[in-house]
């Protein structure tokens, strides 16, 4: 005996409601592409400053000429000596210095950005190769053991925001029915778990870094609470968009202009604009400053990140007073519904009483 089975209106109605729910990893998938590739797939360098030691003509003439081959890919100005090029060096004003000679060296600063600095020894081994010299490279600023690529405070970046963001979908879901201020606690108490975690990875565990620990944790902190804030009280209006929404805030947009894998002075415009102002930035910056350039800028980068705290809390507050809005809406409505039965059954006893008579 065979037994057929056709797709119903309750079939039909669960398939268009998976397909209205699969719209979600596709525009993950085109958003992911579009922000990863635009920023990663073809860095070119554009005013990346670097410096000529040195102040007679030749000096002079050879920087010109750097800037004229450049085409805008390098800013190219000249110093007059070799701890004037350490200095704009250590406080990350220049990316490169270049001292010529029968035994040339260049000074780069990797831990201000390894990419950034390789970038620049591409360029000036050329130099030294049409002078038929051996380059010496000198790196004034190094990165930790722990840390050869220059890459790891971005790596933690990476796992800070996943514990921070996969957070917010727990809280903003299963916390739902919660009152906003216990979701807004639970918040504060993930990202100090968060945060301590990543500290772990970056001190003991991995050896990122291997001096100031706790401004590293107290960054992470600050860096994470805002993600969880932002994201807590984005729920409340997003509702089954908020996986998307902070996906864009806090990966897309936030990953790549970082300036943990290439800096704005390799990426396109858009990504280079962000990186002044967003959360991401100002962790990575925030740590590159406080760990190997003695604090340099480190204000205006605690700053950006007090900033995204900010609108969290703000957020979170504007969140709970809709929610309370709604609430009250609802109970009122009840009340109105419940007075509209009280009503039908009055008049329907009244009826009765009518006909009984």
């Amino acid at each position: 005996m065979e037994v057929s089975v056709s797709a119903g209106p309750n079939t039909t109605g669960a398939v268009r409601h998976v397909l209205g729910h699969l719209l979600t990893p596709l525009l993950m998938c085109v958003g992911m592409g579009l922000a990863y590739l635009g920023a990663f797939h073809a860095p070119q360098p554009h005013d990346l400053r670097v410096d000529v030691v040195g102040s007679g003509p030749t000096t002079q003439v050879l920087a010109q000429t750097l800037q004229n081959k450049g085409a805008g890919a390098l800013d190219v100005r000249t110093v007059a000596d070799r701890d004037t090029a350490i200095t704009a060096l250590r406080e990350q004003n220049s990316f490169g210095a270049y001292i010529p000679g029968e035994r040339p060296e260049l000074l780069v600063a990797s831990a201000s950005s390894d990419t950034s600095a390789m970038a620049v020894e591409k360029v000036f081994t050329k130099v030294a190769a049409a002078e038929d010299a051996p380059l010496k490279v000198t790196d004034v600023a190094p990165v930790a053991s722990g840390d050869p690529t220059g890459q790891g405070v971005f790596f933690l970046l990476v796992a800070l925001s996943i514990g921070a963001y996969a957070s917010v979908a727990v809280i903003g879901g299963a916390g739902a029915v919660l009152p906003m201020r216990i979701r807004a606690l639970l918040a504060a108490a993930m990202s100090l778990v968060v945060s301590l975690i990543g500290t772990l990875f970056a001190g003991p565990l991995f050896h990122l870094v291997d001096q100031g620990l706790g401004g590293v944790w107290a960054l992470s902190w600050l860096y994470a609470a805002g993600i969880l804030l932002v994201g807590v009280g984005l729920h409340t209006f997003l509702r089954r968009w908020t996986t998307l929404g902070v996906m864009v805030l806090f990966v897309m947009l936030n990953f790549t202009s970082s300036g943990g894998i290439y800096r704005p002075e390799l990426q396109p415009g858009f990504f280079g604009a962000l990186h002044s102002f967003w959360n991401g930035a100002g962790f990575v910056e925030g740590v590159r400053g406080h760990v190997y350039f003695d604090g340099r800028a480190l204000g205006g980068h605690i700053l950006v990140l007090a900033l995204w705290l900010l609108a969290g809390a703000a957020l979170v507050v504007a969140a709970g007073i809709t929610e309370a809005r709604w609430a009250t809406q609802q109970v009122a409505a009840a009340g109105e519904r419940q007075t509209e039965r009280q009503t039908e059954q009055e008049t329907e006893q009244e009826m009765e009483e009518a006909v009984a008579v």
